[in-house]
């Protein structure tokens, strides 16, 4: 099932689908995100921001970028 990003929830494991085109999608290949790539949903924060793991790394996403990602669930 392919979601934008804010709609992920606390502790789901998600598939980078489709990246925002431009200098937005070249910041988040600088920090391993990109697609294709597997990532866990770590936490949710007021006013939207996305907490995302991908192994040790932690970023944090402000809730338009994250409604500029699409993902697919990992079940």
């Amino acid at each position: 099932m392919q979601f934008t990003l804010d709609k992920a929830t606390r502790g789901q494991s998600l598939t980078i689908d489709l990246l925002p085109s431009g200098v937005i999608k070249s910041q988040l290949i600088r920090f391993g995100i990109m697609e294709g790539e597997k990532v866990t949903c770590l936490d949710r924060l007021v006013g939207g921001t996305v907490i995302l793991q991908k192994k040790r790394l932690e970023i944090a996403l402000g809730c338009d970028l994250a409604k500029s990602i699409m993902v697919t669930d990992e079940k």
